[in-house]
């Protein structure tokens, strides 16, 4: 499926099943972490079948049968969530389009990846990663004209790109974002909230892929 297929499709799924990730797309998806590492500077990490992250009883609840994941971590800076959300969006729905199911998740034992990171690196959060008992269901969402400001006309790559940007997760839906409309210049922000700035940077990647960066800059 394209990218764009894979936004529409991919929902938060939280119940998983046994079935273990094939060796060719466990390498896959490294490639893309890969990838994601050396634009952002990043420290991403894939695991697979490490069931006591989510050994939590609130974690285990929440999150049934998980025991593959995305660690996203990286050096302290002011756009580390940011960096966070866009680069490991591109990581989930290069699942997505690999067969794969996923789910943001902030409720997990982080401190058997302490070691694992440098000292002036933290972790941001992690993406629950495998099959899904369901493919999830769409989330509900604001109107798009409450998520955005334009001057004038709105061109059809910034609808695009906002309808696209509509479907991105957000921490317990609330969809605090703005992206603005000025000339050839978009500017994206948070508008608060709990993990908005890493919803930021989720919804960025989002529109960025629906209205295509050819035909606009960021402000």
């Amino acid at each position: 499926m394209t990218i764009i297929e894979a936004i529409q499709q991919r929902h938060s799924v939280r119940r998983y099943t046994d079935q273990s990730i094939e060796n060719d797309t466990l390498s896959a998806l490294q490639a893309e972490v890969d990838k994601c590492n050396t634009e952002s500077g990043l420290n991403i990490r894939l695991v697979a079948n490490d069931p006591d992250t989510f050994n939590g009883l609130l974690a285990k609840v929440r999150f049934s049968g998980a025991k593959n994941y995305i660690v996203l971590a990286g050096k302290e800076s002011a756009d580390l969530e940011e960096k966070a959300g866009y680069y490991g969006e591109r990581i989930v729905i290069k699942a997505q389009q690999l067969g794969l199911n996923t789910c943001w998740a902030a409720m997990f034992n982080g401190k058997k990846y302490a070691a694992k990171i440098g000292k002036d690196e933290k972790i941001v959060i992690i993406i629950a990663l495998g099959y899904g008992v369901t493919q999830g269901v769409p989330h509900k969402s604001k109107p798009l004209e409450s998520l955005c400001r334009v001057d004038g006309d709105m061109p059809s790559w910034f609808r695009s790109g906002m309808e696209a940007a509509m479907l991105a997760p957000t921490a317990m839906n609330q969809q605090k974002f703005l992206f603005t409309l000025s000339g050839g210049t978009v500017k994206a922000e948070s508008t608060g909230g709990s993990f908005s700035k890493i919803d930021l940077g989720i919804a960025k990647y989002h529109f960025e892929v629906g209205a295509g960066i050819e035909n606009f800059k960021w402000k």
